[in-house]
Order: structure tokens, then sequence, then C-alpha cells
């Protein structure tokens, strides 16, 4: 019987489209959920959309539709992305299916009834935008004498007060501390493990605030009018109501639970690690074996944001590269756990030195020269070299290789593994010179050999690298004629030599054509990003307005941003921008811009932006601020 493998994604909020930082979350599971399944699991892979709360309810009430029609739009985006990256998930749930919705009442009701949900009043502060609340000293005072901001994203937090029911988080807090100090296989890597019990755990945990009644977008509680579910119990008990947990028909549930694997980005591990086991242990249900929390894609020095605007279109890329070459490039540049910087530099350099030169120039010799040297098809009579043994050797020590780093999520280095076998086979095309050997009398058996070498060396590169990028491995057995599935299973990656000996190619289209650099920089600071129509009621909700900049400095460890003080109106507002390469302080300070004014705050290298101002850049490369034909007062409207 096969062993079953339950490994899922956080469920996306659907503030907006999603980006390549989610994505990257997603082809992580996806390539770990192949893993398994090449090595015989039953895998159950779940991924899908967290729906409810006051920011969506804010954010269709802004765009004139209702909440669910706003997430239904959503929701189709993001299967659509799913589908071009190659996720190939089994359940995709959505927090405002009818099952969960109801598995979630249920919940509610039971941890109600066992005394680990009690209703009181809750009086604190409020972050919308992370629909958290926190605690007087938890809150980061405001420089300007305002509000206090949220520790999280920096913005501004409400005071707010109303009834609502508490899980008695506090409760378990020495069971957590056990599970996660007595368990280091529970969260890794150890860094974050480090994090929730000194951060977290050891300063004290409060009573977790679970229903609201000052929105209405959420799961009911039934027994309670007024009062919807909050969003911790709500989403998080996705990853069981998903397999049917709460319902009659709980199969799948006793079946797969608990998971083997949860993969979060690092900003929600409090929540799967002390939250979602709490609630379980209340429940009497097994933990989770793992939860895996892993870091950011960073642009220019800073997280990836749809509020910052830098976000990256996962769909931009597959278009011009392929879905392999950037699922590739996600998995092997950056360490998962570790913040990873993407460039468009680094990508097509991945593209070119791993894809082109090494992958692709291995297959295009190989299936050549049989074409040239045998008219596509190679004898029977075959010769060993002195070299062949240590290919073979290689390629079973990379199976154990890329299994062990695959237990331990560390997909780049199960990447490199692979890639030292295929450069050593390209080494190996070098050492037998099978252009030289065509040439002796008496050494075609040898040249044969050598060319079935390389050709079973593709063949288990294409076993091998077959969770990353699945497409490229059918590449790769259609040019040698592999027709035998048998032949693309795991194990065979270990023996060496399964391939027929008189194997005929077909010789395809190469599969991953070199990029000149300089001209595709050039093409992608243009490229049509497939930018969304905005009604006209869209475009008024923008408020921009002109201000002076009255002072400029450059942020410390930034070559990029420069922190500017603009008087817009009766306010000088504080906004960093990423200008410094084409203005330096002095030239900033009296200039006139147009300052974008209700964005939402965000922090850049630890500087608060309160605005965006608006600049153009040319095709030179040469940056020019937006400004007005002659003097406007500052704090005027600009329409």
């Amino acid at each position: 019987m096969r062993k079953e493998y339950y490994i899922t994604t956080p469920i996306y909020y659907p503030s907006n489209k999603l980006h390549i930082g989610n994505t990257y979350t997603t082809v992580a599971v996806d390539a770990m959920a192949r893993y398994k399944k090449l090595r015989g699991y039953d895998v159950k892979f779940l991924t899908g959309m967290d729906e409810h709360g006051q920011k969506i309810e804010n954010i269709a009430k802004e765009t004139g539709i209702s909440p669910k029609a706003y997430v239904d739009r959503i929701a189709d985006d993001t299967r659509k992305l799913w589908e071009i990256m190659n996720a190939d998930y089994d359940i995709f749930i959505r927090t405002t299916d009818d099952y969960h919705v109801k598995a979630v009442q249920k919940i509610f009701r039971t941890l109600y009834e066992k005394g680990d949900i009690y209703k009181s009043y809750y009086e604190g502060w409020y972050c919308t935008p992370d629909e958290t609340f926190f605690t007087e000293r938890q809150v980061t005072a405001s420089a300007d004498g305002g509000p206090p901001k949220c520790p999280d994203c920096g913005r501004p937090v409400e005071k707010i007060k109303e009834e609502a029911y508490f899980f008695k988080l506090s409760k378990y807090q020495d069971a957590l501390i056990a599970l996660i100090e007595g368990n280091p296989e529970f969260l890794m890597p150890q860094s974050r493990r480090n994090e929730m019990v000194n951060n977290f755990l050891k300063p004290g945990l409060e009573d977790l605030c679970v229903s609201r009644t000052s929105f209405k977008w959420g799961v009911p509680v039934d027994f309670d009018e007024g009062h919807v579910v909050y969003v911790w119990i709500d989403a998080l008990s996705n990853y069981i109501t998903a397999l049917g947990y709460g319902s009659d028909n709980d199969a799948d549930y006793r079946r797969y639970w608990p998971a083997d694997l949860h993969v979060v980005g690092k900003e929600i591990v409090r929540f799967h690690t002390i939250i979602w086991p709490a609630i379980l242990m209340a429940l009497g249900e097994p933990l989770p074996k793992r939860v895996f929390g892993h870091g950011w894609l960073i642009v220019d020095g800073v997280k990836m944001s749809k509020s910052l605007g830098n976000v990256i279109d996962p769909k931009v890329l597959v278009a011009r590269y392929g879905v392999d070459a950037i699922r590739y490039f996600l998995l092997r540049e950056i360490v998962f756990g570790q913040d990873g910087n993407f460039t468009n530099e680094a990508l097509i350099g991945r593209i070119n030195s791993d894809l082109a030169n090494d992958l692709g120039n291995l297959l295009s010799r190989t299936v050549g020269m049989i074409e040239k040297y045998f008219g596509a098809r190679l004898p029977a009579l075959q010769e060993p070299t002195a070299f062949d043994k240590e290919i073979s050797d290689l390629a079973a020590s990379t199976v154990d290789k890329v299994e062990e780093c695959m237990d331990n999520m560390l997909f780049s280095d199960a990447l490199a593994a692979i890639w030292t076998f295929v450069r050593r086979s390209n080494k190996y095309a070098d050492e037998t010179q099978p252009w030289v050997l065509v040439k002796q009398e008496g050494k075609r058996p040898q040249l044969a050999n050598v060319l079935y070498t390389l050709a079973e060396s593709l063949r288990i590169t294409a076993v091998l690298i077959s969770p990353f990028m699945p497409n490229t491995p059918g590449l790769i057995r259609r040019q040698l004629s592999i027709t035998d599935d048998g032949l693309a299973a795991w194990e065979t990656a270990r023996r060496f030599g399964l391939l027929p000996r008189e194997i005929e190619i077909e010789k395809g289209e190469i599969i991953f054509p070199r990029i000149d650099l300089k001209a595709e920089l050039e093409k992608l600071r243009t490229v049509n990003t497939a930018e969304p129509e905005v009604s006209i009621e869209d475009f008024s909700k923008i408020s921009m307005k002109v201000g002076k900049v009255v002072a400029s400095e450059k942020v410390a460890g930034s070559d990029k941003l420069l922190k500017s003080q603009i008087k817009i109106g009766d306010e000088v507002r504080q906004v960093v921008s990423g200008i410094a390469q084409y203005y330096s302080p002095e030239e900033f300070v009296g200039k006139r811009v147009v300052v974008v004014t209700n964005l939402k705050p965000v922090k850049l290298r630890g500087v608060m932006s309160y605005g965006m101002i608006l600049a153009a850049g040319g095709d030179e490369g040469e940056l020019r601020l937006v400004t007005t034909d002659g003097h406007i007062a500052e704090g005027t409207v600009v329409r």
C-alpha cells in the first residue's frame, strides 16, 4: 500500500492579483508534490483562497461590486495562474465554499462548548490591512504624535472596542513551547523556531479575538447573530475542512491528516505554528508534522509587495521564457528559507548558463552527433571507454544527493547536484572527443558507446528534473525517441544502461535558446505588461497633489533611495523615492513635484513613506520628475 503524503500552500488573500512572490511558494510546493508522487507516495496537494474579512469587504465596496463577485474574479485569475505555472494541485479550497463554512461553524461551536472560546469585549489596536489585533505593548509609537503604527506593516492602527469571542490561546502556551523546542522537525528552518519561542511564546501569549461584529463579510457564528468568525479559525481550518473534517464525508481527513508539510511565507509562520496548533490541541486533533517558513523575494532591497508597486507578473515572464525556465530560476537561484533577490539579469544569466549552455547544449550536441555520425540510429556493437564508470557512478550518487536535499526542502542544492551531473556529462563528451573518434579507423564501436552514454545521461537527467521542470523531460525524451513510460520512473535514474543500445533519435528544436543579455534587458524595459484597463471611477480614487520638496537626504544603506520632506498645502509629508541615482538631495530640494497622497504608507529600508512622487523614465535610462507647467500652489489637486 502506498504511503499518504499531504502538502499545502497557504491559502492566498485576494486583495489583488497574485505575483511572482506568491508563485514562488506554489511552485515549491508543486515540486515537492511531484517529487513525492515519483517516489510512489499517495499525494494530496492543497491550495486555495482566504476570501473573508473587513479588508475584502472594503475593497469590494470601493469597487462597486459585492464581496463574492470580487473574490470570484480573483479566484478565476488565480486558477489561471496556477495552470500557467503547471501547478498540479488536487484541491482548490475557497473559504466561501459552502462545505468550509459549515465546518467552520461546527469547529467554532465545538470550541465554545468545550470552554476554549468565551465571550467578552475587545478594546485595543487593530490593523485593517493585516486584519490583526495588537496590544498596547506591540504597536509602534508614531514619530509625529499620530496614531500608533502596526508593528508588521507600519501603517496606522485604529482603536476599537466591540463585543467579541476569544480563544484561550494562553492556555496552550506551555504545550506550544514544548512542541517547538522538543520537536526540531516541526518548524523549519531553525531561525524560525528561535523567533517563535523567543519573540512570542516566552514573553507570554494573550487570548485571541476570534469573532467580529464591525463587518459582515465572514462566516456567521450560527448561535450568536451579528458575530462573524474571525480570520484565524476561518482561514487556518481550511487545511482540515478541505479533507472533509466536520462533514459527513471525512474519509480523506482520516486518510491524509495530519499534514506532512505546511509551506508558508515567513510573515505568517506565527499563525501556523502557534495559533493553528493551539486550535488543533483544543479540538483534540493531531498536529501537522512540519511547517516550513520560506523567505521573501526581494526587489531592489525591499520585499515584493502589491502596496509598494514593485511586483513582477509571472505571466509576462512565462510568455517570454517558458514556464520551466521560470520554475527553474525560482527554485535554483534562491535558497529555500532565505530571502532571495530577483533581477532580470540573474534570470537571463541562469537561462543562458544552466539551461542553454549546459542542458540544452548537452541535448543538442548528443542528438546532433548521433544523426551526423550514424544516420540517427546507433548500432548495437559498442565498446566502453575508460571514462564510463565515473559517469554511471555519479548518476547513482546524484539520485542519493537529490533525495537527501528534497527531504530537507533544499531545492537549490538538489538542482545544483543535478547540474553537476549535467556538466560532468558535457565534460565526458570533451574527454572522449567523438568528433575525433569518428575519423579514426576501428573506433566506431567506441564512438557509438560514447554517444549512447551521453543519451543515457540525458534520460537520467530528464527523470531527476521532472519535479522542478515538468515540460522539459518530455522534450528530451521525444528527441531520444523514448516511448517507454517505465524509463521515466524515479528508481530508473539509479540504473545506468536501461536505454536500448540501438537508440534512434529524432532531432528537434533547441529546447533553451541562448538570449542576448543586453538586447533582452532593453526589451524588458518596454515590454507590454498587460496592464488592466481602469474606469474613470477607478482613476478618480487616486489623489494627486502638487508639493514642494523642502528637505531631502539619502536613506542609509541604499544607493537608490531619497528620504524627502514635501510641503503639500498645510502639511509636510515624508516620502521615500528611488531617485537617488538621478537627483542628489541638494538638487531635489526646491523641486515642485506631483505626489500621490492616498497610498497606504509603507516602510522602505526601515523608513516610513507616506506617498509616491511621480516620475518618468526615458529611452536612454534617464529619469525626470513629473511637474506642472508654471507655478502652482502646494496642495493643488492634480486632475
